[in-house]
């Protein structure tokens, strides 16, 4: 296993379209949900243990050498908000490009023939890994780590948040990303019906609104 590739993986600068997403926070500002470094901890926590856990997993899966498209047909079942699925789906064909560049593979031409408009991005993030010599456990940190990191960086732009609370937020939050990632992993060893379907009604709420905003700064 290569320590440098996942660095590079889990970089916020790998070309995978990440930087355009805020991942809810910013509906969750506009709605005066997040306001300041503590409540975009609670944020963070909240997407961490729910979608966070759920797309870990799905990664860790993928990494672990499941079928990636039952995978993508079991990330279909546990995304009910249409925009979060047309996210998921952009978001994945977008990292799909940056890693056949980066890591090609047999596996990933695979399932870009499959999925010519993209699979989910956690599925993508991790067959990515695997192609990269990554396991399952690295797969689930990169995924536990951007799910919180995303909003972290988005906040910093809606809120004009002192980007060194944001980073101390992430930092503190270090332990239940270990924890998450090991559970996502686990799970990912007992097969595909053993994959956690956690979910945050609250998320897909507000995604549903935010696609239909007329002016907003993130994609999603």
């Amino acid at each position: 296993m290569s320590r440098a590739a996942l660095l590079v993986l889990a970089d916020g600068r790998f070309p995978a379209g990440g930087h355009a997403h805020s991942g809810g926070a910013e509906p969750a500002v506009a709605d005066g949900r997040v306001r300041d470094a503590d409540s975009l901890a609670d944020f963070c926590r909240g997407r961490l243990h729910t979608a966070g856990l759920t797309a870990a997993a799905l990664a860790a899966a993928a990494a672990h050498g499941l079928d990636p498209l039952a995978l993508d047909e079991a990330a279909d079942a546990r995304t009910p908000s249409p925009a979060l699925r047309a996210t998921a789906r952009k978001l994945g064909r977008q990292m799909m490009r940056a890693a056949r560049a980066t890591w090609p593979g047999p596996e990933l031409d695979a399932l870009a023939r499959a999925r010519p408009r993209g699979a989910h991005q956690p599925v993508v993030l991790g067959l990515t890994a695997r192609s990269a010599g990554l396991g399952p456990e690295d797969a689930a940190h990169c995924v536990a780590y951007e799910t919180v990191s995303g909003p972290a960086t988005a906040v910093v732009r809606l809120l004009s948040l002192d980007p060194f609370h944001a980073t101390a937020v992430l930092a503190r939050l270090a332990p239940e990303l270990d924890r998450v990632a090991e559970q996502a992993a686990e799970a990912a060893r007992q097969g595909i019906d053993a994959l956690p379907a956690a979910s945050a009604p609250l998320l897909d709420i507000t995604a549903e609104a935010h696609a239909a905003w007329p002016v907003r700064l993130f994609a999603s």
